[in-house]
């Protein structure tokens, strides 16, 4: 009698390990690319960088809400990133969801090799939010403060699943910013 087995899950660092099956980084972008995200930026304050501590932002589009009940969302950082380093310390955290007039948000907080935060904050108008203590974007179609709930590693990726604490519409009759073949896009 055969006896079945279970197939255990590969140790986490295979998972960034490319398999000879499947499609190639080139192909998986492309079509990926063919999915319209909307654009937000999740917001952390780091009390332990400087005298006063230092805010911290980084540009997402895997953003996406899981559950009603609890109130759940899900965003999807790249594996030692400063903001997946960050929210593995810091259990409360922001995002604002991003208008179409916002592109230029959006875009230096997603410079690869850029400055630091404090500079790109600079000019950004923010409330701080009371649970969080991390940036609220000005102008904003909604801001949320979120408390992580769990980490799962996901291939060269780190999915963050938070309890929204707080959610707010400030009033702007913009549209969403989304991204979208590779290009920040206005919804039309």
């Amino acid at each position: 009698m055969l006896q079945k087995t279970t197939p255990t899950s590969p140790p986490v660092s295979d998972l960034a390990i490319p398999h000879a099956e499947g499609v190639s980084n080139d192909e998986f972008r492309a079509a990926m690319s063919r999915l319209a995200a909307g654009v937000v930026l999740v917001t952390a304050h780091d009390p332990d960088d400087g005298p006063r501590g230092e805010d911290v932002g980084m540009t997402a589009t895997a953003f996406l809400s899981v559950s009603l009940d609890p109130p759940l969302v899900l965003v999807s950082l790249r594996n030692d990133s400063r903001m997946d380093d960050l929210l593995a310390e810091v259990p409360v955290w922001a995002v604002s969801v991003l208008t179409d007039g916002q592109r230029h948000i959006a875009g230096r907080f997603a410079m690869k090799g850029r400055i630091s935060d404090r500079l790109l904050f600079e000019d950004v108008a923010y409330t701080r939010g009371e649970e969080s203590g991390a940036p609220l974007i000005g102008g904003a179609l909604a801001t949320l403060e979120c408390r992580t709930e769990s980490r799962v590693v996901a291939g060269d990726h780190t999915l963050v699943v938070a309890r929204v604490l707080t959610a707010a519409l400030p009033s702007s009759e913009a549209g969403p910013l989304t991204y979208f073949r590779g290009k920040y896009r206005r919804l039309d």
